[in-house]
């Protein structure tokens, strides 16, 4: 017997505790399980070099002709909103703005974002205030003779009118932490807009670069016909006279024709590529009405911003994203923790209750109720610890995701640095290489027709002459590929818009 009394003063101490715990955490207004806090920027060893092993120039190699301007890397210059319109073209603007008004792809993650919103809304208005409902019935029943005391019974017709009050404290946050797991919610979504904006942004500007090039590869390619058609006719005037044999004609008729079926392929190319241009801009593929885009058209910016490490992880909408769910696995570490205590729950309810409608509210009808409650777990085969532990594996997983974005981003940035560098060098050299193409052409062309060299001399220096103008023409669209590449690996400047001007980087 001393021992169950014991048992009994232990249990009744402890739920006194608990009690006095919860009410006095209630008063102070805290909230269990960890305060979430930002990730630092990485640390960088060496901030004059923060993204590539090697130090990048001052400027980018520079080459006569379309897209072959010096670019200048700008250390910690800021990216403007319309990113896009660093190309000075009017008609990509236009494009823009209308696949951003169209686009199915960014009008579903903005409805994300909605819902997510509204999600947190009806939490917020349901956890954070009292619940009132109101309660109006009519009940008819018969009382049996034992229960009324009336020989044979009664029927009668109750009707009644009740407001009932409940709210559930939130002693130790959980409801504050479950709140703040969906604001975090929320913020992915907000990011995951903005990382739609984006992707939808550069497709749009690098599918508008790949239409030039592929322009521009296809005036090469008929330019370079139009010079063996030329060099044919020679020939064949050349067989007609006896000049040369019949084998010359047939091989330079072979070079024309191999010249000529690389033009299906580009041109199937290049109606593709105008296609997916037209479903970017959320417009059925057959429709009319698209820009078109050449090299010429656009201007390479002539320097290019390249973000701080510490600000590149508060632009990047892949890392912002990464990090809302980060804050999310926190908010659930709190939750599951304050599902360990107790939860005090208050109610109360006012209303009336009548055998005839007309004297409801007035009279001896009125009917009340106060209550609490306190429901602590006791024991539940350990469900309840097991849940915290597995939030903490969770908040771990998102935490290990969220270095691997950052890790990803800055490769990523590290990537197209060396893309621009490396890029305008080739261009430079290629672009060299056209010229003494067209000069080598020229000559062999003259020493041709005064029967100086062999007419497969002729042949080699066509084909050479066909290679680089076309490898000019890529190199020249990797440029401006390469441009929007960097923009879009810092963020494309989404920060600045006018409807996000009070976003917190």
């Amino acid at each position: 017997m001393t021992d169950i009394h014991n048992r009994t003063r232990l249990w009744q101490r402890a739920r006194q505790a608990a009690l006095s715990t919860a009410i006095g955490m209630a008063l102070a207004g805290c909230a269990v399980g960890p305060d979430f806090k930002a990730p630092e920027a990485p640390a960088i060893s060496n901030a004059q070099n923060p993204y590539t092993p090697v130090p990048l120039p001052a400027e980018t190699a520079s080459a006569p002709g379309t897209g072959g301007a010096a670019q200048r890397f700008a250390m910690g210059q800021d990216i403007p909103a319309i990113w896009w319109s660093v190309f000075h073209s009017e008609p990509l603007d236009r494009l823009i703005r209308s696949a951003l008004a169209h686009s199915p792809t960014l009008a579903s993650a903005q409805a994300a974002l909605r819902q997510a919103q509204e999600t947190y809304n009806a939490d917020a208005g349901a956890k954070q205030l009292p619940s009132v409902n109101g309660q109006l019935g009519v009940t008819r029943q018969r009382e049996s003779q034992a229960a009324s005391q009336i020989p044979g019974g009664v029927d009668f017709t109750l009707f009644n009118a009740s407001v009932n009050v409940s709210y559930t404290i939130d002693a130790f946050g959980g409801t504050r932490r479950e709140l703040e797991g969906l604001r975090a919610a929320v913020d992915y979504q907000r990011y995951q807009v903005e990382a739609t904006y984006l992707t939808l942004t550069a497709n749009v500007v690098t599918t508008a670069i790949q239409e030039a090039s592929l322009r521009a590869q296809l005036r090469a390619t008929q330019e370079v016909i139009e010079a063996e058609s030329r060099s044919l006719d020679l020939v064949q005037r050349q067989a007609t006279l006896g000049a040369i044999a019949l084998g010359t004609v047939l091989t330079q008729q072979a070079q024309l024709a191999q010249t000529r079926a690389t033009l299906p392929a580009l041109e199937k190319a290049l109606a593709q590529t105008r296609q997916q241009l037209a479903v970017y801009a959320g417009r059925l593929p057959s429709e009319a009405g698209l820009p078109e885009f050449t090299l010429e058209s656009l201007q390479l910016p002539g320097d290019l911003p390249v973000s701080l490490p510490s600000s590149l992880v508060r632009q990047r909408p892949d890392i912002r994203a990464s990090e809302a769910l980060l804050h999310q696995a926190s908010a659930q570490i709190g939750v599951a923790t304050a599902n360990l205590y107790p939860q005090i729950t208050l109610s109360g309810s006012v209303g009336a209750q009548s055998f005839e409608l007309n004297q409801l509210f007035s009279g001896p009808s009125a009917a009340w109720s106060l209550g609490a409650g306190l429901l602590q777990p006791i024991f539940n085969g350990g469900s309840l610890q097991a849940k915290k532990r597995a939030a903490i594996a969770a908040y771990e997983q998102a935490q290990a995701q969220y270095q691997q974005t950052v890790l990803n981003a800055f490769l990523n940035v590290a990537n197209t640095l060396r893309a621009l560098d490396s890029d305008a060098q080739s261009l430079s050299a290629q672009a060299q290489a056209a010229s003494l193409a067209r000069e080598s052409l020229d000559l062999v062309n003259r020493q041709y027709q005064l029967g100086a060299v062999s007419n497969l001399a002729l042949l080699d220096a066509q084909r050479t002459y066909e290679q680089t103008r076309i490898a000019l023409a890529q190199a020249q669209a990797a440029r401006y590929a390469d441009t929007a590449a960097l923009f879009q690996a810092l963020g494309g400047g989404w920060w600045n818009r006018a409807e996000l001007a009070d976003a917190k980087l």
